[in-house]
């Protein structure tokens, strides 16, 4: 298991939201929640809220032991969950822009793929902070970088050449 993933690859692809939920997203599940009190407060039976507003029998059975014992104030958000990042966002900038220059900028010549060990050892290089391999894997989904298959390509490829050996070549092959 550790081999795997030490040898997952990293290929720049973004997600548009960088993971996880934003504030807005929070916020309409508490309002979602704060609707379930109201109903709570109407004596409306567990299985009619959950039909309203479209949620598991077991996720009101969670909000109402919440109500009973906090009132509203106990529905409320908690705020975006999991650690706060070690690393700053200036920090967080100056990585994706370090990984955007490729390993060989960075000593990584004998293949073009970052892995998760390599990312590590660039972190602490970089910024003195060490982290798993489970942490990077985190660090970068948070940061919008995905795992990928790596695409081999050399880096001495000759594009012009590809172009007229698709141009000319293949098209006689086919």
């Amino acid at each position: 298991m550790t081999v795997a993933r030490s040898a997952a690859y990293l290929v720049r692809v973004r997600y548009p939201d960088g993971g996880g939920l934003t504030a807005e997203g929070r916020a309409r599940r508490e309002a979602v929640r704060l609707r379930a009190a109201a109903l709570f407060a109407s004596n409306v039976p567990v299985a009619e809220i959950a039909r309203r507003l479209r949620v598991s029998h077991n996720a009101v059975y969670v909000w109402r032991r919440r109500w009973v014992a906090s009132g509203e104030a106990g529905l409320a958000s908690k705020g975006p969950s999991g650690s706060d990042c070690r690393l700053s966002d200036a920090q967080l900038d100056a990585l994706a822009a370090a990984l955007d220059e490729g390993p060989a900028a960075h000593g990584y010549v004998e293949d073009q793929r970052w892995t998760l060990a390599r990312v590590a050892d660039l972190i602490a290089r970089l910024f003195r902070q060490r982290y798993t391999l489970r942490g990077v894997s985190l660090l970068l989904h948070r940061m919008g970088f995905s795992p990928q298959m790596p695409k081999y390509r050399p880096v001495e490829q000759d594009e012009e050449a590809i172009a007229t050996w698709r141009r000319e070549v293949w098209t006689q092959a086919k």
